[in-house]
């Protein structure tokens, strides 16, 4: 594996650790800073629309920069940030480092994937990708929990953390990251939003859309909807959430190899509907260690099937344009993820910590019926790009008339 693929993976480990960590420390960072738990939660949410929102704007008034000086420029630009935030005396100057945290993220992440393809054969493409996208899912699986036992009694250690992994990039990609190619010809903003005018693209990433924003408003507030399996330890919420990891690599894993099986359509229809009853039955499951960790298993193996489903739909609408539909999904999902923060405080002020999750439940069913009415059967998706070619069989879904996280 060259090593420049791993610097470039540990970058993105970085990023998703910092994205949803945050989840973990709520009850440190309110207790420090005199906030309520679902004030703290807004981190989450206000990382997450910085994302969506300066994503494609980043992109399109960076096009021409040489890849190599963006990739640093995005990861001093992330490592000043969360050094900011470990060191923000109150929330409101967190907040801030929180959106340019999300700046950081959103010029590194796609500029990753894109550098990831010039460094290798086009044959191992596809690996290359897998191994810098692997970052975010090995940051769900052990970056999130990590930070969680880090900060356990100081918050502020955790934003550490994340810095020092930054720096680590850093270091390491202006050292190794060299002669790569001129960055060809990138779309503009204006180019970048058309396909949302197509049917089948919106009502995909209107998909992507209700799905994270239901998932994300339990993860997120995750702490307290298990606060009484863990009785506020620390140490059994690092076990959830490694718990919530390890299966969001299995999900993830098994989602490939569904969505080839059985299709878009009844990945989307199944693990929907599975978070749905899972979600309704977390009122009774976190109030012992052992539903608890049943929960931990079930909603990430569905929610990460879910969400391998949801880039294939839209890379298969047009496989030509494939990097730019995916990017559009990546901005839904961030978009999701910013409601759910919102819509799970919500519903924590209305219906209580422990009956919340009830409202999760209602918006999966929402993102059921979403998916059901926007896809159809037919014919098989089309392969995205430097995909091999299937094997025929009989007909599967269709990519109707319409990225992966993170969460659990």
């Amino acid at each position: 594996m060259p090593v420049r693929l791993l610097l470039l993976a540990l970058g993105t480990f970085a990023m998703g650790t910092d994205s949803m960590v945050v989840a973990g420390i709520l009850g440190p960072v309110s207790a420090d800073l005199g906030v309520s738990v679902p004030a703290a939660g807004q981190l989450v949410t206000v990382f997450a629309l910085g994302y969506a929102l300066l994503a494609p704007v980043l992109a399109a008034l960076t096009a021409r920069w040489p890849r190599r000086r963006l990739l640093l420029t995005a990861l001093v630009v992330f490592s000043a940030a969360n050094a900011l935030s470990a060191l923000a005396p109150d929330y409101g100057l967190l907040l801030a480092s929180r959106v340019l945290a999300a700046a950081g993220a959103a010029l590194y992440t796609p500029t990753a994937n894109a550098v990831a393809t010039t460094l290798v054969a086009p044959e191992r493409r596809g690996r290359a990708l897998a191994t810098v996208l692997g970052g975010m899912t090995v940051a769900t699986a052990l970056g999130v929990p990590l930070g969680t036992w880090v900060g356990r009694s100081d918050w502020r250690m955790t934003m550490w953390l994340v810095t020092a992994l930054g720096v680590a990039a850093l270091v390491g990609l202006a050292l190794l990251l060299r002669d790569l190619p001129q960055p060809v010809a990138a779309p503009g903003l204006r180019a970048r939003l058309a396909p949302l005018g197509q049917r089948r693209v919106l009502g995909a990433a209107a998909t992507t859309l209700v799905f994270f924003l239901a998932f994300q408003c339990v993860y997120i507030y995750l702490a307290t909807a298990v606060s009484g399996a863990t009785g506020g330890d620390a140490d059994r919420l690092s076990l959830v959430l490694l718990t919530t990891g390890v299966m969001s690599v299995a999900g993830s894993w098994l989602g490939g190899r569904l969505v080839d099986r059985a299709g878009v359509r009844r990945v989307l229809l199944a693990g929907s509907a599975v978070a749905a009853c899972a979600f309704a039955a977390l009122p009774w499951l976190g109030r012992s260690m052992p539903g608890a960790l049943v929960y931990a298993a079930v909603v990430p193996l569905a929610g990460w099937a879910v969400s391998v489903a949801l880039p294939h739909r839209l890379a298969s609408i047009d496989p030509g344009n494939a990097p730019l539909l995916i990017s559009l999904n990546s901005s839904a999902l961030y978009l999701g993820t910013a409601a759910g923060g919102v819509a799970g405080s919500a519903a924590i002020a209305v219906l209580g910590g422990r009956w919340f999750p009830v409202a999760a439940a209602v918006l999966a069913l929402v993102a059921t019926a979403v998916a059901a009415a926007t896809t159809r059967e037919g014919r098989a998706p089309q392969p995205a790009p430097g995909t091999p070619s299937p094997t025929p069989r009989p007909p599967r879904c269709a990519a109707p008339s319409a990225p992966r996280s993170t969460g659990a």
